[in-house]
């Protein structure tokens, strides 16, 4: 299954925060983070992810890239990336969504190796926590299906 975290430009929202770890800790993810805003632990957490995995805060980006863990590519979650059905997830990964107002700005999405968007029926556009426990939950059934055909 490799390695793998999620973490957030510019969050706006805590609960979107909150809700994103809970849903890091129950998918296997090895840790959360956010780039340019702090968070504060909410109390809905009833399965204590924050004993679980750790949340870091890097006050920007570069801070990010420098402190990225190595070998791990670097996977952003936008509206106009490949669609998330076609992508073949890193087995090391870390995936990056936008705040939930502005998304990934250019420069951002420029130090990116990947670009994934969720498809959708009406709008392209969804809740920031939705969004990455869709895009983890993928990631835990391709892998569960890659070892399920695997000899």
């Amino acid at each position: 299954m490799g390695y793998f975290e999620i973490g957030v430009y510019h969050p706006r929202s805590s609960d979107n925060i909150g809700t994103l770890w809970r849903t890091a800790y129950q998918l296997g993810a090895a840790g959360i983070f956010t780039i340019g805003r702090p968070y504060r632990q909410q109390t809905s957490d009833t399965q204590h992810a924050a004993y679980e995995i750790p949340l870091r805060n890097y006050p920007s980006l570069d801070i990010f890239l420098a402190n990225r863990p190595t070998g791990a590519v670097l996977v952003g979650v936008e509206m106009d990336g490949e669609q998330l059905s076609t992508f073949n997830h890193p087995e090391r990964a870390i995936y990056l969504l936008g705040s939930e107002a502005m998304g990934l700005p250019a420069q951002v999405l420029q130090q990116c190796n990947a670009v994934i968007a969720l498809e959708h029926i009406r709008y392209p556009s969804y809740n920031l926590a939705v969004a990455g426990s869709i895009v983890l939950y993928h990631r835990l059934f391709m892998a569960s299906q890659s070892l399920q055909t695997k000899p």
